[in-house]
């Protein structure tokens, strides 16, 4: 084998790793949880951060393995999917298995170093993706509800880690990603409508495309914008929002909503397009500006 072969097969190799644990998505849930733990500490641990950090991807990348393996025969069928690692039979099933459980073990035991709070909730979140979430998928639109659940996880996985306490500082971080995720996800399953339909998946809450899921969407946006700004009334602890920061974050949640009602006025995929970006850049900007606050204040 030359040179260049070997070279292309790691790159090859290194690329069905990113795929097959969503590399963005475990970046987005490791900067969530970093987040989590600045927001919480008084002073910054960095073999903690780093701990959170490894532990982070660990949990993260060995659940979407194991949601791939289940749904490696629908993922065929979307576009999407169709070119993961397994439906493409670059790796098989056995090889992904052992990669899941190694970053099952390397998830749990960084976090559990941290502090066994941190492991038990990485556990758990591990568990409801992968026997709850996953299963539930083909059966019923409840599924988004379930697997708001271990989504909403990273944000306050940080503060636990920081302060190896689950109160309502991780209470409220908790709400803040677990209503976020009804708007994003419900955005993506109006865009991926027929092809999660080719898969036998539905992720609207509605069943279908129309006015009732989109005014479930602006509802679960409104009550996320208030879950956001909770902090600056000073109810939640060490937990706390200046009123500036509230502001921001309460524009940044009203432009989301604005695109929501644009998806309720024309139920079209170019309005869910930009309501799904709109929500990426929302849970973006409030985890910048709730922590940039915490250090100025």
């Amino acid at each position: 084998m030359d040179k260049t072969t070997r070279i292309q097969n790691k790159t090859s190799l290194l690329s069905d790793f990113k795929q097959i644990t969503k590399f963005g998505l475990s970046i987005s849930v490791m900067v969530s949880s970093v987040a989590g733990y600045l927001l919480a500490a008084d002073t910054i641990d960095y073999k903690i951060l780093l701990l959170l950090i490894i532990g982070g991807y660990g949990m993260v990348g060995a659940s979407n393995i194991y949601n791939q393996i289940i749904e490696r025969e629908p993922d065929k069928l979307m576009k999407r999917t169709k070119n993961r690692p397994l439906p493409a039979e670059r790796m098989t099933v056995k090889t992904a298995f052992i990669i899941a459980i190694v970053l099952t073990i390397i998830g749990i035991v960084s976090l559990y170093i941290i502090n066994p709070k941190t492991a038990m909730f990485g556990a758990i979140s591990i568990f409801l993706y992968t026997s709850a979430y996953t299963p539930l998928k083909p059966i019923s639109s409840i599924s988004v509800f379930v697997g708001a659940i271990p989504g909403a996880i990273p944000f306050m996985l940080g503060w636990v880690a920081a302060t190896n306490h689950f109160g309502i500082e991780a209470g409220i971080l908790f709400l803040i990603q677990f209503l976020w995720q009804f708007p994003h996800f419900w955005a993506i399953g109006w865009l991926q409508f027929d092809e999660y339909k080719k898969a036998g998946f539905n992720m609207m809450p509605t069943g279908e495309k129309n006015k009732k899921a989109s005014l479930l969407i602006i509802m679960y946006t409104i009550f996320m914008i208030f879950a956001s700004i909770i902090p600056v009334f000073k109810m939640t602890g060490k937990l706390y929002l200046s009123p500036f920061s509230a502001i921001l974050t309460l524009i940044a949640g009203l432009v989301m909503a604005f695109y929501g009602f644009k998806l309720h006025q024309k139920q079209d995929d170019t309005s869910a397009r930009k309501l799904m970006l709109s929500s990426v850049l929302y849970i973006t900007l409030i985890q910048i500006i709730f922590v940039i606050d915490k250090f100025l204040h």
